[in-house]
């Protein structure tokens, strides 16, 4: 299983002409050595007597500084084009914060925006950190249930919406008894409880002094999907700042005249994490886009705002690829200088593409919401093993345990594992201490996630816990199956499941979206199970393929195999808010 796993153990070296300017990680080792977290903590800024405010941290102290009028936000949407500067930024949450204060929120009441990517996110978002309130975030396709689990759970007092949402909390407002304001931002009003967004804003002073948190003060929440179960409500503090900083400067390689663009959904943590707070910590030029993706606007967004460090999702770079390598030549390309990805395993396949594309290879980045920032990361520079999630952030101690907690060797499966206590990891999860407990075995934070780490201490994903398949009493991880799979060239994404076999106990089965040119076919079938065979191994390949338009995933790119397995076996879907798609 190990030789299986690292098959793709190609380094990717580069080069001085890859390093257009000095990174800001230097060498892995003696970074890590030398480390202590009081490194992160010390630069950021501090009120007396060891309190915070993670906006201020984010965006005011960039306000009071020389970076005034640096053009923070540039936002692109359908219809709307703005740009905001630093002190623009600061100046709208404070009015945020005192229309807030104005309607009688406290510090700890939740404050949830339920709202597509537009600017009034980051400036809600960060005006309710200010108040001392807790925020929270929710994806636009949320439906009625997911809303109600969600606003419910944690007794949201404030939802930010507009019109054209609004109608979907209105059909469960009757269950959300601690729900008293509903703010819309484009002051479409129709109830005398709702309030006008433009209206109190044009009319809020823009003058407010962050309250004084505590590090460990919760800041904001997010829920993730529960297998059946209703989603959990992950809490994080005020203090996460300082390490989504430090990552921003190390792992993003974020430098002053940077123009950086994440391009994920402010509904996921990725977009909280890395879109408001730790770049803007940094003080950079951040691009967001509204509207819907298309390889033609994605190239058209990297070209017209000189975007130079991208990080983005593997879903969406397979898509990018589907559109075929001719056009992004087509782009004037050429102030991209670093690519990240999140979310889920980056197929060695996406790298080399990335190298073909835009002569430059994605770095691919492993954390979780519970994490709250990046955890085990590929950086700058360091060589790249194609496939691997890469090491450790410095300060993170990572490793791999059995089920009872006790470390394994290198080159041994396991479950992958944290000491607790850096910065940025969740604090609790809301009103269900029981569950965020579960979390911790033998003094490690178990994360979920079946890994190995190889003898030079990179580690490599296997597979969700409940993902590996047992087959003919060997354990094969999906993830290398999916990549050799889409190293195949009519396979564009594939998912693949353990489905309960007399003979083997599971076979594979792999679910697959077709390249533009190709059609299902028994031919077909063959030709991609031998391809697997020969690529990957002769007992882990798919003993069944599916042609299937679509693969259920999360809006963070992740496909959810468990969801395949449910359909296969006829078996309840569990929770399914957070899919983009479950066709």
């Amino acid at each position: 299983m190990v030789d299986e796993i690292l098959m793709h153990n190609k380094i990717i070296r580069k080069k001085k002409a890859y390093f257009r300017k000095p990174p800001n990680f230097g060498d892995y080792e003696n970074m890590r050595r030398g480390f202590s977290w009081n490194t992160c903590l010390r630069d950021i800024p501090w009120f007396p007597n060891r309190k915070m405010n993670a906006a201020y941290v984010a965006v005011d102290s960039q306000a009071e500084s020389w970076r005034r009028n640096k053009v923070a936000l540039y936002f692109e949407g359908d219809i709307r084009k703005e740009r905001y500067t630093y002190l623009d930024l600061s100046r709208l949450s404070n009015k945020f914060a005192n229309v807030l204060k104005e309607h009688g929120a406290r510090k700890g009441d939740r404050v949830f925006i339920f709202l597509p990517r537009v600017p009034e996110v980051p400036i809600t978002f960060l005006g309710t950190l200010k108040m001392g309130a807790i925020a929270g975030t929710l994806f636009e396709a949320f439906g009625e249930k997911a809303l109600e689990d969600r606003l419910k759970n944690s007794g949201a007092k404030f939802l930010i919406t507009d019109s054209v949402l609004k109608g979907r909390v209105y059909k469960i407002k009757r269950s959300l008894p601690d729900l008293k304001h509903i703010i819309l931002i484009d002051g479409k009003t129709t109830k005398r409880s709702e309030i006008n967004y433009p209206k109190e804003m044009a009319s809020a002073s823009d003058e407010f002094k962050p309250v004084h948190m505590r590090p460990d003060d919760p800041a904001y929440m997010l829920y993730t999907s529960g297998t059946t179960g209703k989603p959990k409500g992950i809490v994080h503090a005020h203090i996460d700042v300082a390490q989504q900083k430090l990552s921003s400067k190390w792992v993003l390689d974020l430098h002053e005249d940077d123009v950086y663009w994440c391009t994920s959904d402010y509904g996921w943590v990725t977009g909280i994490a890395y879109t408001i707070m730790g770049p803007m910590a940094m003080g950079a030029t951040m691009v967001v886009h509204g509207g819907r993706f298309s390889p033609e606007k994605w190239y058209e967004i990297l070209e017209k705002y000189e975007v130079t460090v991208w990080y983005t999702a593997p879903t969406a770079l397979r898509m990018l690829m589907m559109s075929g390598n001719k056009l992004p030549k087509r782009y004037d390309l050429s102030n991209l200088r670093h690519m990240c990805s999140v979310g889920e395993p980056l197929n060695p396949e996406v790298i080399k593409w990335g190298l073909k594309a835009f002569n430059l290879p994605f770095h691919d980045t492993w954390w979780q919401t519970e994490t709250g920032a990046m955890i085990i990361c590929n950086y700058p520079s360091m060589p790249i093993k194609l496939g691997s999630m890469g090491k450790p952030f410095p300060g993170i101690h990572a490793g791999i345990v059995d089920d009872k907690g006790r470390r394994l060797p290198p080159g041994k499966e396991g479950n992958l594992a944290l000491r607790p206590g850096w910065p940025s990891m969740l604090r609790d999860v809301w009103s269900n201490r029981k569950r965020y407990r579960k979390y911790f075995i033998g003094g490690w934070y178990i994360a979920g996630d079946r890994a190995l780490m190889d003898k030079d201490g990179y580690f490599w994903f296997v597979g969700r816990a409940d993902d590996v398949i047992k087959t003919s009493g060997e354990r094969v991880g999906p993830f290398e199956v999916e990549s050799a799979l889409v190293e195949h060239p009519a396979i564009a994404e594939a998912g693949i499941i353990g489905k309960p076999d007399a003979l083997r106990g599971e076979i594979i089965k792999a679910f697959c979206i077709l390249n533009p040119g190709y059609k299902p076919s028994s031919k077909l079938k063959e030709s991609v199970q031998k391809f697997v065979k020969k690529k990957f191994a002769g007992h882990a390949y798919p003993r069944e393929i599916e042609f299937v338009k679509s693969l259920p995933k999360t809006r963070s790119g992740k496909i959810m195999r468990r969801v395949l397995k449910a359909k296969e076996m006829g078996l309840p879907l569990g929770d399914v808010s957070t899919l983009t798609d479950t066709a």
